[in-house]
C-alpha cells in the first residue's frame, strides 16, 4: 500500500515514515510543504495520503486544501488528515463531498501506533476514521434544537462509536452488549435522524457524519 505523507516537522515525519514502513506500508513520498504535497499526489497517485492540516508556506490550512483539491481531481482519493487541535470546519470540509476514504485524527493519536495504523488502513480501504474528540464536538454542536435531541443517551453513545468507523460487532464488544441490541439501536438512530438504514458500515457512517457535519 503506497502512502504519501506530508508533515513539516522533521522528527514527526521521520517517525511516521518508520512506523508505517514497520507495518508494511510503502512510502511513495514524505514531504514537508503544500506545493510538494500537491506535486506528489498528482505524480505518484498513492493509495492513501496522510496529511498535516498546517503546512508551509502559509501554515494555515494548506495541507487540507491541497488534499481537498486532489480529491476533486481524483474522486475518492483516501485522505487521513492530522491536526493539532479539533477544528470543526476542517472536519466538515473533509466530509462535504459525501464519498468514502476520509479520516481526521488529532496528532496525539499518532503516539498510539496501533490506533494510528488502523486508521490509515481503514481510510485506505474507503472507510472513515474520525477522532473521538471531533465527534464529541460535532455532537455537542448539534444537540440543541436538532433531531439528535430525540436520541437516548445510549443511542448517542452508539452514534459516536459508529462515527468512529466501528462495526456493530465492534460497538457491541465495546459496550458489552449483544450485536442484536446494537442493530436495534442503529435502526432507531437512523429512523430518528430521518436517514435510510443500510447494512454497509462505511456508507452508514458517512451518512451520519454528513448529517452531523452539514450547516
Amino acid at each position: 500500500m503506497r502512502v504519501v505523507l506530508a508533515e513539516d516537522l522533521f522528527l514527526l515525519r521521520d517517525g511516521l515514515v518508520r512506523l508505517l514502513r514497520a507495518h508494511g506500508f510503502e512510502i511513495a513520498a514524505a514531504v514537508e510543504s503544500g506545493p510538494e504535497l500537491a506535486e506528489a499526489l498528482t505524480r505518484l497517485r498513492p493509495d492513501v495520503a496522510v496529511v498535516d492540516v498546517r503546512l508551509p508556506p502559509s501554515f494555515s490550512d494548506e495541507g487540507l486544501q491541497v488534499a481537498l483539491r486532489a480529491r476533486r481531481e481524483r474522486p475518492g482519493l483516501p485522505v487521513l488528515v492530522l491536526s493539532q487541535h479539533v477544528e470543526q470546519l476542517y472536519a466538515r470540509e473533509l466530509l462535504a463531498d459525501g464519498s468514502g476514504g476520509v479520516g481526521y485524527l488529532l496528532k496525539d493519536r499518532v503516539f498510539d501506533a496501533e490506533q494510528f495504523v488502523d486508521a490509515v488502513r481503514r481510510v485506505a480501504g474507503g472507510g472513515t476514521a474520525m477522532d473521538p474528540q471531533v465527534i464529541q464536538q460535532l455532537l455537542a454542536r448539534h444537540t440543541g434544537g436538532s433531531p439528535l435531541e430525540r436520541l437516548t443517551p445510549r443511542e448517542l453513545e452508539v452514534l459516536e462509536l459508529m462515527a468512529q468507523g466501528r462495526s456493530n460487532a465492534a460497538i457491541a464488544a465495546r459496550l458489552v452488549v449483544t450485536e442484536r441490541a446494537i442493530a436495534k439501536h442503529t435502526s432507531n438512530i437512523f429512523t430518528k435522524l430521518g436517514l435510510p438504514p443500510s447494512d454497509d458500515d462505511n456508507r452508514r457512517v458517512l451518512a451520519v457524519l454528513a448529517y452531523l457535519g452539514r450547516r
